[in-house]
């Protein structure tokens, strides 16, 4: 490790010792990175694993959400996307109406269809099936990435199934791979405040653990910046951290900023630039085993996930198209962005860009084909 690493908080020097043998940190390393007002140490820190996994790289893909139903029985108070299904502005997507939004926003450069939605309490788990299916027909070179944890669970107690059996099931319809929303803070008081309705932490970490060991990969979220402290944002970076030592199934992990306006914590103020960064940086030197590390440019603003290239992230996500769940929480972040505008800010950040399907394989394309690399 070069030595140009300065700092004049005491805390971080023993860190520093620790990141540069490339050993563990422990719960007190990462209380410690939490609390320090020192940015520019510990994104040094964290822009030394950064670049030593992936040196300049880094990836974003063209991708497409679709959200077939915001109908949801959680009423989770951090929430401005779901509604009960006699409320306004509810939707529920027909099958054929699903499949139209996908072919809307597709062209031969999607390679991914992101699709989570609300705990309906009405539409069968045949429905999610033939919705899956049908995608795969339609789009059979497009991987999907569907379904939260949340949305098994909920699925499964539905269907009068097992999680295991009801992953299965979504895996023989077509699900490539699942994203990782839903896991908010696992600390259970803190879980009691923001989204009581929801499986819990343990539950959420088991589905995960089951789905990885049928073979599905997953990625892995936090949502900061509400009721939780710094000890809460440990704990949780700690238990994927073991999920992840025992399964290896998780591709990526994407810290979430909370966006309170529409939501029942509409009084609490939004995250700042500071703790963005911050987070991108503690999560990059905690999580030893992820891969990768994403800066979600529709919740934190392109102009900080820019930066965060610089403080451990290696991934800015991907075009999007349309995303409801967070502009309906107020994101003012455009609804999708082209896929040049992609790599303008990761060229500006001086990384370089390296597009990729979702199991992190580059995809390299002419004028007249799309090559995934095997």
């Amino acid at each position: 490790m070069p030595h140009s690493f300065q700092t004049d908080d005491a805390r971080l020097r023993p860190i520093h010792d620790k990141v540069a043998l490339g050993e563990r940190l422990n719960p007190d390393d990462a209380l410690a990175l939490f609390r320090s007002g020192d940015i520019l140490a510990v994104g040094w820190l964290a822009n030394f694993v950064r670049e030593s996994l992936h040196g300049d790289k880094t990836y974003f893909n063209v991708n497409r959400h679709i959200n077939p139903t915001n109908v949801c029985v959680a009423a989770c108070r951090l929430c401005a996307f779901g509604r009960r299904k006699d409320a306004a502005g509810s939707y529920t997507m027909a099958l054929e109406e699903a499949f139209e939004t996908a072919a809307s926003g597709y062209t031969e450069a999607v390679t991914e269809f992101h699709i989570v939605g609300g705990l309906h309490p009405d539409l069968p788990f045949q429905y999610f099936l033939d919705l899956v299916s049908g995608l795969k027909q339609r789009f059979p070179q497009v991987h999907l990435k569907a379904f939260t944890m949340v949305e098994v669970a909920y699925l499964a107690k539905r269907a009068k199934l097992s999680i295991r059996e009801t992953l299965e099931a979504l895996k023989a319809a077509g699900v490539d791979s699942l994203p990782g929303g839903g896991a908010e803070i696992f600390a259970d008081r803190v879980r009691h405040i923001i989204c009581d309705h929801k499986i819990d932490g343990n539950e959420w970490l088991d589905t995960a653990k089951l789905a990885h060991q049928i073979g599905l990969r997953s990625n892995a979220t936090m949502l900061y910046g509400h009721v939780e402290n710094d000890e809460d944002r440990v704990d949780h970076l700690l238990k994927l951290r073991a999920v992840q030592d025992e399964t290896g199934g998780f591709q990526t992990f994407i810290p979430l900023a909370f966006h309170p306006e529409n939501t029942a914590l509409q009084h609490l103020p939004k995250t700042t630039g500071m703790l963005d960064i911050k987070q991108i940086a503690v999560s990059r030197l905690v999580l030893d085993n992820f891969p990768h590390i994403k800066a979600y440019w529709q919740m934190m603003t392109s102009k900080i996930a820019q930066i965060a290239l610089r403080f451990g992230a290696d991934d800015i996500d991907g075009t999007v198209i349309e995303e409801k769940i967070y502009h309906d929480a107020g994101a003012t972040t455009p609804q999708g962005m082209q896929r040049q505008d992609l790599i303008r800010l990761i060229r500006e950040a001086g990384r370089e860009p390296i597009e990729r399907d979702t199991l992190y394989r580059p995809v390299t394309r002419t004028e007249t084909s799309v090559t995934v690399a095997v």
